[in-house]
């Protein structure tokens, strides 16, 4: 179980992204983090990984304080050295065991070319090789499906799939609500920085339900307003 208690998180004085946040998720599982834009996302999984300081909380894994060494973490800005090549990337991870140009038959890169020339894309997809690389027993993914084709987002998806069968735990953020709902075991609505609501997949069409009527209702008469 990774648990999540009291965390709070704030830029400013004036400014609480994360308040007051519970959260416990089951391992050897697919969760889905969504909310909207500014409701804490990328804030509560950097959180989970150490990059920020927290006001206050605790986040454990198997009863002990998670680490990085517990996690491979996907953001969705990714930064490299200048004048390396995508397989000299992948050769800063240790894994004697993992088989780059077997695995690259799935992604294409040319990883003898400088990252520098990759497109946002590509650069996505050698960092999903690194992470694939790594082996952690926990893996954060913030929007992996943005910039990629559709072949790719499908084969990303059965690697995850899989990987959760070898029990890995993974904690992904999506925009768009039908990839999570087509892949993941639970998902946790984030609102104002505060889980407001979790389900597991048996009830994932009645939370889409509620969701998107909401959303709606909320819209719609200003909408009628404007366009009247």
């Amino acid at each position: 179980m990774i648990s999540i208690k009291d965390l709070t998180i704030s830029y400013d004085k004036q400014s609480t992204v994360i308040d007051s946040l519970d959260l416990s998720m089951e391992e050897n599982s697919i969760h889905g983090i969504v909310g909207l834009n500014g409701a804490g996302k990328t804030t509560l999984l950097n959180a989970i990984y150490g990059l920020i300081k927290m006001d206050s909380g605790e986040i454990h894994r198997a009863d002990q304080k998670i680490t990085k060494r517990d996690i491979s973490y996907l953001t969705t800005e990714n930064y490299f050295y200048s004048n390396i090549t995508g397989r000299e990337y992948i050769g800063l991870f240790r894994n004697v065991r993992f088989d780059l140009d077997k695995w690259n038959e799935l992604f294409s890169l040319p990883l003898d070319e400088l990252i520098d020339h990759y497109s946002t894309g590509m650069k996505k997809k050698l960092v999903l090789l690194s992470i694939l690389k790594q082996d952690k027993p926990v893996l954060i993914l913030d929007e992996p499906f943005n910039g990629l084709d559709m072949e790719t987002c499908r084969i990303i998806r059965s690697i995850l799939l899989r990987l959760k069968e070898r029990e890995k735990t993974i904690i992904i953020t999506s925009h768009i609500m039908e990839t999570l709902t087509n892949l993941c075991d639970y998902i946790h609505y984030l609102e104002y920085g505060k889980i407001v609501l979790t389900t597991d997949k048996t009830h994932f069409q009645e939370f889409e339900d509620t969701l998107f009527k909401s959303i709606e209702n909320k819209n719609i008469g200003l909408i009628t307003e404007l366009i009247d």
